[in-house]
C-alpha cells in the first residue's frame, strides 16, 4: 500500500507531476474515455504487433489445463481469452481499475462464449481482494505502469500467487539502438496522440499514454523490481528490438 507517512507523496501522470492519491482517479478517466475504441487503437497503433507480443506472452506462459490465472488490467479479455483457448477446464479472474473496460471485456466474452470460465472484478492493483496465494499464474499487459507503485503491485502479486506460481508482465519498454529509438519516439511523440483523436476523439489520453512509456523503468530496472519483490528465476525478453519486453518470474 502506498506510504501515507511520507509528506504529500507525489508520482507522476505521463510527464506531469501529481499528488499519489489522484493517480487512480485519472488513470480511470483515461480509460473511461478510450474503453469502446481500445482495442481498435491498440491495433492501429502498433500496427497489429500487439496480438504478436500478447501471443509470446502466452507461449512462454505455457498455461496448462485446470489452472487459476489473475490477468490484471485486462478489461478487454485479451490475456484472458488466450489463456483459456490454450488451457481446458482453466479458469481466469480478470480484473481491472476501470468498469467500463471490464463491461467492454464481458460484452467481447458472450459473443466468443467464454464467460462461463471468466471472473470480472473491479479493483486497484495495488491492493487486491483476494486472499494469499489463491492464483497460478499473475499475468499484466501494457498495465503496470499506469499503477501508482508498481513495486506495490508486484509485492501483491507475489502475495496472491501459489507456492510455485508464474508471473508474466508484457509492457513497453526502451529500445536500445538510438536511430530506431529516434525514429519511435517521432511516431509515438507525433502521431498516436492525433491518431487517438481522429479515433476516439481524445488526443489528451493517448499523449498520456506515450508519455508513460518513456516514464517506465528500463528492462533491467525492472527486472530489480520484481527481484525486490520476493520473485526468483527472473529473466525478460525483449520483443520487436525492446519496443515492448516480458518479463517472467516465480514464487518459490
Amino acid at each position: 500500500m502506498p506510504d501515507e507517512t511520507r509528506p504529500d507523496p507525489n508520482t507522476h501522470f505521463g510527464f506531469e507531476t501529481i499528488p499519489e492519491a489522484e493517480k487512480a482517479g485519472r488513470v480511470q478517466g483515461v480509460f473511461t474515455s478510450v474503453a469502446a475504441r481500445y482495442d481498435l487503437m491498440n491495433d492501429l497503433m502498433s500496427g497489429g504487433l500487439h496480438r504478436l507480443w500478447k501471443d509470446a506472452m502466452i507461449d512462454w506462459l505455457a498455461p496448462r489445463p485446470g489452472m487459476t490465472g489473475l490477468d490484471v488490467a485486462g478489461g478487454t479479455g485479451d490475456i484472458a481469452f488466450r489463456i483459456l483457448r490454450r488451457a481446458p477446464r482453466s479458469r481466469v479472474t480478470v480484473l481491472d481499475l476501470t468498469e467500463s473496460m471490464l463491461v467492454e471485456g464481458r460484452r467481447r466474452a458472450e459473443a466468443q462464449a467464454l464467460g462461463d470460465r471468466l471472473s470480472w472484478v473491479a479493483g486497484d492493483a495495488m491492493r487486491l481482494p483476494f486472499p494469499d496465494g489463491t492464483f497460478d499464474t499473475y499475468t499484466i499487459s501494457f498495465g503496470i505502469r499506469n499503477v501508482t507503485r508498481p513495486e506495490v503491485a508486484l509485492s501483491e502479486a507475489f502475495r496472491v500467487l501459489r507456492r510455485g506460481g508464474r508471473l508474466l508482465v508484457l509492457e513497453f519498454s526502451r529500445v536500445p539502438v538510438p536511430l530506431l529509438e529516434k525514429a519511435y519516439d517521432l511516431y509515438s511523440f507525433n502521431v498516436i496522440p492525433r491518431m487517438g483523436q481522429a479515433v476516439t476523439g481524445d488526443r489528451a489520453s493517448y499523449q498520456y499514454l506515450v508519455e508513460s512509456i518513456r516514464r517506465f523503468p528500463d528492462q533491467d530496472s525492472f527486472l530489480g523490481m520484481i527481484r525486490q519483490a520476493g520473485f526468483a528465476n527472473a529473466g525478460y525478453r525483449n520483443l520487436t528490438m525492446g519496443v515492448a519486453c516480458l518479463h517472467s518470474a516465480w514464487k518459490v
